[in-house]
């Protein structure tokens, strides 16, 4: 029976209107408390649900929000992904999830979802904004109901959360040219990400300043654990030998490690190694990874806030949230020989 519990059904059982159990669902501000807490406790009694459907079409919200993340298999991503999660469903939304695999087509195609009206918002994970939904952003400006989370870029035109990527990368450099490494590599991520060309701004910025940027050999990779692999590789091949390694995500760092030891080198007495992003291995390693940890979760928070804002009419302008990082020193950086 408590099934195919009805509207009705609640009603009779609290002795209320049916428009008096609809407001206890939908405002329930607006009921005095007792009445409220008759409605709750028929609802739970009886097991009513609404028609969530029928609600769709009367407030013409889903009530979903749709996430698109480049790499679902990154361990970074995961992270954000649960502060989305945690963070929509407290405000009573659900979350679709969209691995787009860095291709534009993919992302394109998740855009027209939002168009289509299948989901109430979009909170993007990568650099590029959908082409499928530009004209929604040029035409509603700041009430667009899209938020870009851990890429910032002005040009997107969306309200962002993220870290301040340059001061986060001078940070690591600072950190090595402190223990007093001169012979430093750099292995970015794609360059076409706006959070790889503001690290490696970082990175010149700390080398200028250290009077050692002639010294500096950069590597560009893809945020894999392959490609730290194999740029380390590259980079120790090259003369003069290298004392330090600062890799743009811990997944390269972590490759970076398996390529130290194929050439018999250790880390940290020969070569110091710093990582990006405090990914839950990063601690575990061997040794222990230092890296600039990010607040995954409050990104995945703050995107949701963001979006929360547009759709309930609040966002009169484009907010850029950034969040404080932090430098995490552990056993793999030590100081030059």
């Amino acid at each position: 029976m408590s099934a195919m519990a009805t509207i009705q059904d609640v009603a009779r059982s609290a002795g209320v209107s049916t428009a008096t159990v609809s407001r206890v669902l939908s405002a329930p501000e607006l009921v005095a408390e007792a009445t409220r807490q008759k409605v709750i406790t028929a609802v739970t009694a009886l097991g009513y649900a609404p028609n969530q459907a029928a609600k769709m079409l009367r407030t013409l919200r889903t009530e979903k929000i749709l996430v698109t993340v480049p790499d679902i298999s990154n361990p970074f991503f995961s992270q954000v992904i649960r502060g989305v999660e945690q963070a929509a469903q407290a405000a009573g939304y659900s979350v679709l999830l969209g691995d787009t695999r860095h291709e534009a087509e993919r992302e394109d195609r998740y855009g027209e979802m939002l168009r289509r009206k299948e989901a109430d918002g979009l909170i993007f994970l990568g650099h590029r904004l959908p082409e499928s939904l530009a004209d929604m952003v040029r035409t509603m400006g700041p009430r667009a109901p899209i938020v870009n989370g851990c890429e910032f870029s002005p040009g997107l035109g969306v309200s962002s959360a993220h870290i301040d990527n340059e001061r986060a990368a001078a940070e690591a450099m600072e950190h090595l040219y402190g223990l007093g490494h001169r012979r430093i590599g750099v292995i970015t991520g794609p360059l076409a990400s706006p959070i790889s060309r503001d690290r490696l701004t970082g990175v010149h910025t700390a080398a200028r300043a250290s009077g050692h940027g002639a010294s500096l050999r950069v590597e560009t990779g893809d945020f894999s654990i392959e490609s730290g692999l194999a740029r380390t590789l590259a980079l120790l091949g090259e003369a003069p030998k290298l004392t330090a390694l600062f890799c743009f995500s811990d997944e390269m760092a972590m490759g970076a490690l398996e390529a130290l030891r194929e050439r018999g080198l250790r880390c940290p007495q020969d070569v110091s190694v710093v990582g990006f992003d405090d990914i839950r291995f990063a601690r575990h390693l061997d040794p222990p990874l230092t890296t600039i940890g990010q607040p995954m979760d409050r990104i995945g928070h703050e995107a949701v806030r963001l979006l929360l804002d547009i759709l309930a009419g609040r966002a009169e302008a484009l907010e850029q949230v950034t969040l404080p990082h932090s430098l995490v020193v552990r056993a793999s950086t030590a100081r030059s020989a």
